[in-house]
């Protein structure tokens, strides 16, 4: 079913640590994924994975439990979807380290992101928490051990005191940690090969990564989520990882939660340009030089931040993407093909609105979504911030209290429900 694509495998990513969809809802949207040209997933899951014993603290009040962990890979067997989990073990720690027995892990003590490795009680944790997943994911062939953004490393005091040895870097302490996590997930998962992202390794030198025993561990899976890429820097990069040693790597593009931390809506312009860029990235190298893509749609930038677009409302984005992927670019055929994949009569967002606008899972979410964001919102701030009537006797103030002058009431409510 690749078509033209040169990307044999193409991964959609579940980002669970927000609006983490039921269950039921993906019984509905995988059968999608797979006819739109997908055939695996990368699913993250942070605290929505059933931790048990000392980890159980990890887990979300709304955790999956072990059974529909396993009803979630039997609904992607169903639809020919690889699963690829995916734990982070270094930078993005925050739904761990914000727990107050595990602060003393932080790499910097006021700061949840990143883990602090000097210590071998986070080697420990990090080591946990894989047996834990991969006991729930037998036979998984990769295991996505995250390593991105590792913001404030080597900002902690143990790591202070290290930098002043000769020879130590930041570069160095880096690939130490990923050297160690990936040895773990060999040593006890020997059939399971680890994917990092790659933005820790890009400015590494050759030889330290070469020297490293990195590149002999793990697959790099090099991230891009603009709408105009550097193809040539991309291609200079992935010839420069093969040098290094590395036997294989992978692309990750965006269909969603990329363009604003609060955005509400997905604008499918700038996400397809993505792809296509992507695509002239694959056909600028050796045919197999690229494993395949993950299409990221992320639900938030991070733990503590506010929700970016909901799943439904990036499926037209998705259906988009995945199918520029399948066919080498989106030519009137694509999207008119997308178009009847989805059951709307066309992609522009205003008739995104209409009841009815759409037959894919979610479509009524997209609808509502985007009445509110284009209409609805607009019209309750001017009402809110303009109105005599609701400024003099409707502010904040009033609304907490619950208090408003009854003849208020008779000019208020016919502009509100206008």
């Amino acid at each position: 079913m690749s078509g033209s694509s040169p990307f044999k495998r193409r991964l959609v990513h579940l980002d669970l640590k927000g609006a983490p969809p039921k269950v039921s809802y993906l019984s509905e949207i995988f059968p999608l994924f797979h006819a739109l040209g997908a055939n695996g997933l990368l699913i993250e899951y942070e605290d929505m994975f059933p931790y048990e014993g000392h980890l159980r603290l990890l887990r979300a009040k709304h955790a999956y439990s072990p059974f529909e962990i396993k009803e979630i890979l039997h609904l992607a067997t169903l639809n020919n979807l690889e699963v690829i989990p995916l734990v982070q073990t270094f930078g993005h720690m925050e739904f761990v380290l914000k727990h107050e027995a595990l602060t003393h892990l932080r790499e910097v003590a006021l700061f949840p992101n990143t883990l602090n490795p000097h210590e071998a009680e986070s080697l420990a944790l990090v080591g946990a928490m894989i047996d834990q997943i991969m006991e729930l994911h037998p036979g998984a062939r990769w295991l996505h051990i995250g390593c991105d953004e590792v913001y404030y490393l080597g900002e902690g005091e143990a790591s202070r005191q290290w930098l002043q040895q000769e020879q130590n870097t930041k570069a160095k302490l880096c690939l130490s940690h990923v050297k160690a996590v990936a040895s773990h997930v060999q040593a006890r998962h020997p059939a399971t090969t680890p994917l990092v992202w790659d933005d820790m390794l890009r400015d590494i030198p050759e030889d330290q990564l070469s020297a490293s025993g990195v590149p002999q561990l793990v697959e790099p899976v090099l991230w891009d989520y603009g709408a105009d890429l550097d193809i040539h820097g991309k291609a200079l990069l992935m010839e420069k990882y093969r040098k290094c040693g590395f036997s294989q790597l992978w692309a990750a593009s965006a269909f969603k939660g990329a363009t604003g931390v609060n955005q509400a809506l997905t604008p499918i312009e700038h996400h397809l340009r993505n792809h296509v860029q992507w695509l002239q990235v694959a056909g600028s190298g050796p045919a197999d030089m690229l494993q395949g893509i993950v299409l990221t749609g992320w639900q938030r930038y991070d733990h503590f931040s506010v929700l970016c677009e909901l799943l439904p409302v990036g499926i037209p984005s998705l259906a988009v993407c995945l199918q520029s992927l399948l066919h080498g670019g989106f030519a009137e055929d694509v999207k008119a093909r997308v178009e009847n994949f989805l059951g709307i009569s066309s992609l522009e967002i205003t008739d995104f609105m209409r009841e009815g606008a759409g037959s894919f899972p979610g479509s009524d979410i997209l609808a509502l979504i985007t009445q509110v964001s284009l209409h609805l919102r607009s019209s309750v701030d001017a009402l809110l911030e303009r109105d005599r009537y609701v400024t003099g006797w409707f502010s904040p103030f009033h609304r907490r209290r619950k208090l408003i002058h009854p003849v208020m009431i008779q000019h208020i409510q016919p502009q509100a429900l206008r």
